[in-house]
């Protein structure tokens, strides 16, 4: 069996849109856990399998309405639930791709609060 690794790269979106800023990572394990801003994801596979993929929203010190949206950039994609989330607490929700990519496929997930984008981590799976 081969074993493929993930590079990992961060992508931070500005709340106004008004521009993508790019940042490489270090190299990682194929599975672990990135983070932007308050949204993290996880993935707990090896190699360009992906069975599931965890997204956490850290919420701040309001109630607010979460959700998430969970892609990669050639066509899977998938909306997590909405929940009412209370003060300090973090949302979790998983989506679960349960297929192979193509290496240099990039996984993302954006979460949002109170309909506002408050993070965009990036993952590109490579061979």
């Amino acid at each position: 069996m081969i074993t493929l690794r993930k590079i990992i790269t961060a992508v931070s979106a500005t709340a106004a849109a008004a521009g993508t800023v790019f940042a490489a990572g270090p190299p990682a394990a194929a599975s672990g856990k990135w983070c932007n801003h308050s949204v993290c994801i996880e993935t707990y596979d090896t190699g360009t399998y992906l069975g599931r993929v965890e997204v956490s929203v850290v919420n701040t010190n309001q109630p607010h309405t979460i959700s998430a949206r969970v892609w990669t950039t050639n066509g899977w994609s998938a909306r997590t639930k909405t929940e009412n989330v209370a003060a300090f607490r973090t949302y979790r929700d998983q989506a679960y791709p349960q297929r192979h990519f193509p290496a240099g496929t990039r996984l993302c997930a954006e979460g949002f609060r109170g309909g506002a984008s408050v993070g965009l981590p990036c993952v590109t799976l490579t061979g």
